[in-house]
């Protein structure tokens, strides 16, 4: 179309109009003539959120704001009530009960408000933190340096801590808390402003939750079955397909090992299910197999862990996973003392995602027939070395990509065996082509293999290592 054909349909369309009788000034017709032609303009891009001190300063909310003003003003007194200096650890924790009692009933908008306001208005005094930090840096190498720091240390401790510790008082607080991060979370990307309160309340976690306050607790088919049904929801490595599936992890050649804490009794902030065996197992299969005779007891050498499960996302960066691996080590073996071996047998969730990104086309589509390939394929032989390659020696800022990788040679263990058709489950499929690993936990090179990772070397055994060449 030429330039000129446009206005051509401008002035036909004029004429026909005033044909018909209509009488149109020129500049108005041709203008909103040219208005249909050209392209709608953007809308204007959404206000920026305001923050919650210009919000509370205001008369008015704006579109998308959950609580007026007003109301939000309220909230704060109540939150800063809780912490008020001249009462009582009693009134306190009466207090931090209104509030739990608020969240509960308030809609998912108005939480969001008291988040803000928990992470904007409750930080450390940056004029404090800054007298302090300068006398730190003066004291240095000199006698008053210990002094200095602790100064130092105690001007970054913010009041928002203190807000916390208040509700951790309450019979209902830590599970009220543990329950309102874990809401927090996906909010986190969108919401940059609730980093502050995040962070707090993971070093906060850090503490209530260390292993020394821990319980280390048998689960058994004799367990309530309260308890048990929360197994088969938490379950996150191979999904429990109903309770005889669960009654078949809990069997007698099976251990089930959780950990507890005293305000949460009922709920296992992580757990580890385990196999008794004679030998190290490369597949899942069998050990699901509801329809298997128990393996004999009594010539057991070899523990399997095929499965570790946090149950908590309030608790997401709390670590315990490690000490709960030695502490269920240890137990096994006061009750078998003929245990010689423990491993794991693990998926390898973030495989394929990487393989897609780094592997050509032509083997990435031969392997999604995996089952099909042959012992002495080419392409079998390939999918397992890039797994080597993947598993032993790509990292990220020293560790390796994988996450469950990064937890277990974190630990101390060693990558032994890569075995193929592992898990040959839609889930097994999806995460790895159906591959499994072994990590090896060799009780007496746990530090050797730490050290080794620390200098940027994955600890791997000669299996393994052969499938480089």
């Amino acid at each position: 179309m030429s330039l000129a054909q446009p206005w051509q349909g401008l002035r036909s369309a004029a004429r026909r109009a005033q044909r018909g009788g209509i009488r149109l000034d020129a500049p108005q017709w041709i203008a909103e003539r040219v208005s249909r032609l050209r392209p709608a303009a953007p809308a204007a891009p959404a206000p920026a959120p305001r923050s919650t001190a210009e919000r509370l300063g205001a008369r008015l909310r704006q579109e998308g704001e959950a609580l007026a003003p007003r109301a939000l003003r309220r909230l704060l007194d109540d939150i800063k009530a809780v912490v008020d200096p001249m009462v009582s650890e009693v009134e306190g924790g009466r207090r931090a009960q209104a509030l739990i009692d608020w969240y509960g009933k308030a809609e998912p908008a108005q939480r969001r408000d008291l988040w803000l306001l928990m992470s904007e208005h409750f930080m450390a005094d940056p004029q404090k933190v800054k007298r302090a930090q300068s006398e730190y840096q003066a004291a240095v190498g000199t006698p008053d340096e210990a002094a200095a720091e602790v100064r130092y240390r105690r001007a970054t401790v913010s009041p928002r801590r203190r807000i916390l510790q208040r509700f951790s008082a309450n019979p209902q607080g830590i599970p009220f808390l543990v329950a309102l991060r874990a809401e927090l979370q996906p909010a986190l990307r969108q919401e940059p402003r609730l980093q502050a309160l995040d962070v707090e309340m993971e070093y906060m976690f850090s503490t209530w939750f260390d292993v020394g306050f821990l319980e280390l607790r048998r689960i058994s088919w004799d367990s309530p079955a309260s308890l048990i049904e929360k197994l088969i929801r938490y379950e996150a490595v191979h999904d429990v397909r109903g309770w005889a599936d669960m009654k078949n992890r809990l069997d007698s050649d099976r251990r089930c090992y959780g950990f507890f804490h005293p305000r949460l009794p009922g709920e296992p902030l992580i757990f580890v299910e385990v196999a008794l065996m004679n030998h190290i197992v490369g597949s899942i299969t069998p050990l699901l197999d509801e329809s298997a005779a128990p393996a004999d007891l009594s010539r057991a050498t070899t523990a399997i862990f095929y499965s570790i499960s946090s149950t908590q996302v309030g608790l997401r960066g709390v670590s315990f996973g490690d000490s709960l691996i030695k502490r269920v080590v240890e137990t096994l073996k006061e009750e078998f003392p003929r245990l010689r071996t423990f491993a794991t047998l693990s998926p390898i969730p973030g495989l394929r995602a990487w393989l897609s990104r780094q592997a050509p086309p032509e083997l990435l589509a031969a392997w999604e027939r995996w089952a099909e390939l042959d012992e002495k394929a080419p392409e079998r032989q390939a999918l397992l070395a890039w797994t080597a390659r993947y598993l032993g020696q790509e990292l990220r800022n020293g560790e390796p990509l994988d996450p469950v990788a990064r937890f277990h040679l974190g630990n101390g263990a060693r990558i032994e065996r890569i075995h193929w058709g592992g898990d040959p489950s839609a889930k097994g499929n999806k995460q790895s082509f159906g591959l499994m690993v072994n990590y090896l936990y060799d009780l007496r090179r746990l530090d050797k293999h730490r050290a080794m990772l620390a200098a940027g070397k994955v600890p791997i055994g000669g299996a393994v290592e052969a499938l480089y060449r």
